[in-house]
């Protein structure tokens, strides 16, 4: 079975076509490293709920918008052996103050494959 990470983040309105020129170049690396999938989305239906909700997870305000992303491995064993790749590749060397969104509200991590049809 597949290994996917997955991310949701709050991104600016006004910053959300610099997150996506950021999302396609970092896509692209993670592909070219041997990521199998890289899928970004933007909250459309993210009602704010009373106890929990993904507005309510990364903190969003109102002129921000939740992105919900993942990316998928052939395995975890790949997964480990391309992420380094990534973080070392030159492409993505950003610098901090330009950062389309704030990483300290990015939630993260990896997840094994329960289901997948």
């Amino acid at each position: 079975m597949t290994y996917v990470d997955g991310f949701i983040v709050a991104v600016r309105r006004d910053r959300l076509d610099a997150y996506a020129d950021l999302a396609r170049a970092a896509g692209a690396v993670w592909k070219a490293h041997g990521a199998l999938d890289y899928v970004e989305c933007v909250g459309d239906d993210l009602p704010y709920g009373q106890v929990t909700s993904f507005p309510r997870a990364v903190q969003a305000t109102g002129d921000e918008v939740v992105i919900f992303a993942w990316i998928v491995y052939a395995s975890k064993a790949e997964r480990d052996l391309i992420v380094p790749k990534v973080m070392a590749d030159p492409r993505l060397k950003i610098d901090p103050e330009a950062m389309p969104f704030d990483g300290q509200r990015m939630i993260y991590g990896g997840f094994n494959t329960l289901v997948q049809i």
